[in-house]
């Protein structure tokens, strides 16, 4: 068997999972090969170890981690580093570096940050899920806007979850997402909801088009002109969108369009 450098055999809880450990002494072994751990027995015999040479372990739930800023990235890591049954095989920090390292790594479970430069987290989950279909990705942003939401989910996330989810929450995530769950943050299971809800109230092609010219502050009159359509129309159109986005004037309906992500800042 081709081995790695010798280790403690009270290192194996840390690298390889043993339910036992014996201080004291030092085995060569693979890494990811079963092991056990036995004895010692009533008579005071040395306790004895057997390798079980060819399989590997999967107790483990083995992650990838993907940002862009180094601080938040570490911070991940540390916070998963001390669970038994979840193991960071590897990092990045950007989608380019996620999608070469996916396929090499075959994690279980890929954390995906949503905004980065060049390709975002969308585009990388959709890429990384077509070279390695097993890949559970979980989205971990500070963004929740309707449009980021469905995008991920598109792109085959299963896990969207917000960056100021509390520790112990992000950690049973990420465990039920290695287990094959699904996994979302409460306010983003809500948008999913009333966007099911609310499916048939979408903005029209038009609708959106006169909420973009009154974002970029037309008058009913200009923004006739500019579609080719008359100020009734235009005021048509504006009483549709105030009722499909439940507000009642001008600025509001940009507000409101903004923060569910339908409309994007300049």
């Amino acid at each position: 068997m081709t081995s790695e450098a010798a280790i403690h055999v009270r290192d194996l809880r840390k690298h390889y999972g043993a339910k036992r450990a014996v201080d004291g002494l030092d085995l060569a072994v693979e890494r990811g090969e079963i092991f056990a751990v036995l004895g010692p027995n009533g008579a005071g015999k040395p306790t004895t170890i057997e390798i079980l040479e060819g399989h590997r372990r999967r107790d483990a739930g083995e992650v990838l981690v993907v940002d862009d800023h180094p601080v938040v990235r570490a911070g991940i890591v540390g916070l998963l580093a001390g669970e038994d049954d979840l193991e960071v095989v590897g990092e990045a920090g950007d989608s380019a570096e996620a999608c070469a390292l996916a396929p090499e790594l075959a994690p279980d479970v890929v954390l995906m940050d949503l905004r980065m430069p060049g390709m975002d987290g969308p585009a990388a989950t959709e890429r990384i899920l077509a070279d390695l279909p097993s890949a559970r990705v979980v989205v971990l942003t500070t963004y929740e806007t309707d449009a980021d939401i469905l995008r991920a989910v598109e792109a085959g996330a299963t896990g969207y979850l917000l960056k100021d989810t509390p520790r112990d929450d992000l950690v049973a995530a990420v465990r039920a997402v290695a287990e094959g769950e699904t996994v979302l943050s409460p306010s983003v299971a809500s948008r999913l909801v009333h966007g099911v809800r609310t499916a048939g109230e979408r903005l029209t092609p038009r609708e959106l088009e006169v909420l973009r010219a009154v974002a970029r502050g037309g008058s009913n009159a200009q923004i006739g002109a500019e579609l080719f359509i008359s100020e009734a129309t235009v005021k048509t159109h504006l009483l549709r969108i105030f009722a499909k986005l439940g507000v009642d004037d001008r600025t509001r309906a940009v507000t409101v369009a903004l923060e569910r992500g339908i409309l994007t800042g300049p």
